[in-house]
């Protein structure tokens, strides 16, 4: 992903849970992907995330591939302390 992708619209398709009796999906779309990255690695459970989709101008990334995209230098938006209670 490239700095200027972070500012395209993105959807990001989730588990409702991390339980896998229940296979519900959860659909969000974005306005930037940095947003639907950040809710992703800030929001998300651990194990949410490891099996989350992020779509971003036809370009998917998948679970371990999101969170280097937040830890990038060129991610936009102000990073949560991590450790500090939700």
């Amino acid at each position: 992903m490239n700095a200027n992708d972070y500012f395209l619209e993105a959807s990001l398709y989730y588990a409702k849970s991390a339980d896998p009796k229940r296979k519900a999906l959860v659909f969000r779309r974005f306005i930037r992907a940095a947003e639907a990255i950040r809710f992703a690695v800030e929001e998300l459970a651990p194990k949410l995330l490891d099996g989350c989709t992020l779509e971003v101008n036809e370009a998917h990334y998948f679970g371990r591939e999101i969170r280097p995209l937040y830890d990038d230098t060129v991610f936009p938006l102000r990073r949560r302390r991590m450790g500090l209670a939700r």
